[in-house]
């Protein structure tokens, strides 16, 4: 149609395409109503008294008291009716959704909320229902399990249904056809949640795919994510058609237009392009508005290794320099495996050499069983203890006088154990948290999971005081702050975003305020630890200067593939 006007040609619309014709007008002003909406509360400049009632009517129905940030963004959220939530973690995401779900329930507009993220997030979940709503939701967990038992869960009569369900992204594309049914159930209403996502930013992947489609179908939409863009601005293309999935607020042309300029380093005009078509469409709080004491980052403590972690981390350095001279025979899809696993092997070794004893795939570094260095690493628990583990005893007992809680994050599940059956024999009272510890689900009766473990270690009276985490299974949607605050990061990966998920740990809304939050970080003097930290700071030093009204850029949080190829050539680029 706009192309006949531009041209001036005449034309008629037949009588369905007429029907069409209105929609996609009825939607595009719909569009332009959001945005308008979206502008106002971002700028300031929204109907006040209006404002003031909502507010009213939203804490009247909440047992938490709300902050004014979290009034705001359930604000927005109402106005827009499918919005994002791009806020640090910490600022209450959760609550903000749950309290306009609430409002939305008590006016008959919903009847039910379906939240899709990691399976981390459930037990979260489930304790903020209460926390804010002041009731217990019947809650039924949509994930691995008895597949039978699962399944029948989207069938049973509408008087044994569910008040909130929790899936993984996983389940949800795998019982993709269930859940559309479920959603389109007679009586049925349900706010779609997406949490933690950023998972679904894959254009055209499954679980993209499968939340797009079954968004078509739910009464209200929201997505909540920290780190929105955390590879390109192209993440953020999915996210907001699964908010709008009839009618893309991006746009085609647009979504060309973004991709040329961030290739073409044009970062400035895609930003504009995406603060045009969807910046008021998402709600962001920074750190800053948060009103949080300011957390103390403690100086690294450089620890000089011991004499065989020295002599094997120098000889695998070795290696990696005399396989080098050869990288010039091989394909460049083969040199950025390779390289890739001799960076990880340099950060297992300053970890615990004792993790160099399995191979590792793609690696042209490992040691061969016959070698005397082997012979070293086999027995290498019973020559010494690494230094930096002696450090973290000393660190951890000087906490623990205290009184006070402490996490120790580690990314290597040998080190992990390694550090657990050290403080055992110490008879500290402390337990695992890593993606083997499983997660509460229906078919579990009974054992140690995910959110029991981590209920007793908020418990302050429970005696456990030191909890070992990965931040890989671990860093997301978990909440420590109102019993720990202090954090020792035994290593340290690329990851940048996993890196800033495990900070808010505990240093989040709720407590905060008044508490200092405290980390520590603990290096192998003249080892790979240094680079990786100068590399997280530089990313995180970025992403906290952007402003505020402009997304995260997307290099701030960066792929920890293309950060390990980075590092391999600061590292070795003299080779």
């Amino acid at each position: 149609m706009k192309y006949f006007d531009r041209e001036e040609l005449d034309y008629t619309l037949g009588p369905n395409c007429k029907v069409e014709a209105q929609k996609l007008q009825s939607e595009s002003a719909e569009l332009v109503r959001v945005r308008e909406a979206g502008k106002s509360i971002k700028s300031g400049k929204f109907n006040a008294k209006h404002f003031a009632e909502f507010s009213a009517a939203l804490q009247s129905r909440v047992k938490r008291t709300l902050k004014e940030h979290q009034l705001r963004a359930a604000y927005h959220l109402h106005l827009t009716q499918n919005g994002a939530n791009f806020s640090v973690p910490g600022s209450g995401k959760t609550s903000v959704v749950l309290a306009l779900y609430e409002k939305l329930r008590s006016e008959g507009k919903v009847n039910g909320l379906f939240v899709v993220g990691p399976a981390a997030c459930f037990g979260p979940w489930r304790t903020e229902f209460f926390e804010t709503l002041g009731r217990k939701p019947h809650a039924v967990v949509l994930a691995g399990g008895e597949k039978l038992s699962r399944k029948a869960e989207y069938f049973k009569p509408n008087d044994h249904l569910a008040e909130l369900y929790l899936s993984t992204f996983q389940t949800m594309t795998n019982d993709q056809a269930e859940v559309k049914l479920l959603f389109q159930r007679s009586g049925m209403s349900l706010f779609f949640v997406v949490d933690e996502a950023h998972y679904i930013k894959q254009i055209g992947g499954n679980w993209s795919s499968a939340a797009i489609e079954l968004a078509r179908f739910a009464k209200y939409r929201c997505i909540l994510t920290g780190t929105p863009c955390p590879h390109s601005f192209a993440d953020l293309f999915t996210l907001f058609e699964f908010l709008w999935p009839t009618n893309d607020p991006i746009g085609p042309d647009n979504r060309i237009k973004i991709r040329t300029a961030e290739q073409e380093g044009e970062i400035e005009t895609a930003q504009q392009l995406l603060k045009k078509t969807v910046g008021p469409m998402f709600y962001r709080v920074t750190k800053a508005d948060l009103g949080l004491t300011r957390p103390i980052f403690h100086p690294p403590i450089i620890i000089p290794m011991n004499e065989h972690e020295q002599f094997v981390y120098d000889a695998i350095t070795l290696r990696i320099r005399n396989s080098a001279k050869f990288d010039y025979s091989k394909n460049a899809e083969v040199l950025t495996r390779l390289r890739r696993a001799r960076i990880v092997r340099l950060r297992q070794c300053s970890a615990y050499v004792g993790l160099l004893t399995k191979p590792l795939s793609d690696c042209d570094v490992d040691v061969t069983k016959t070698s005397d260095l082997y012979e070293i690493i086999r027995t290498y628990d019973q020559l010494e203890t690494p230094a930096k583990l002696l450090q973290l005893e000393k660190l951890v007992s000087k906490i623990l006088g205290r009184k006070e809680k402490v996490v120790v994050w580690c990314n290597f599940i040998g080190a992990l154990k390694l550090i657990q059956k050290h403080f055992q024999k110490l008879k500290v009272n402390c337990e695992l948290l890593y993606g083997e510890t499983p997660v509460e689900q229906t078919s579990i009766e009974q054992g140690e999971t995910r959110e029991r473990l981590i209920n007793r270690f908020k418990d302050a009276k429970s005696g456990l005081d030191v909890l070992i985490a990965n931040p890989g299974a671990c860093a997301e949607s978990i909440s420590l702050h109102k019993t720990c605050h202090h954090a020792i990061y035994y290593d340290l990966s690329y990851n940048c975003a996993q890196y800033l998920q495990s900070l808010d740990r505990i240093h989040r809304v709720g407590g905060s305020e008044t508490q200092e939050a405290h980390y520590y970080f603990l290096q192998n003097k003249n080892a790979i630890d240094r680079d990786v930290m100068d590399n997280l700071d530089r990313k995180v030093q970025k992403m906290f200067g952007v402003l505020e009204n402009k997304l995260p850029q997307p290099d701030s949080v960066g792929d920890e593939n293309q950060e390990e190829i980075q590092a391999y050539e600061r590292l070795f680029k003299a080779d």
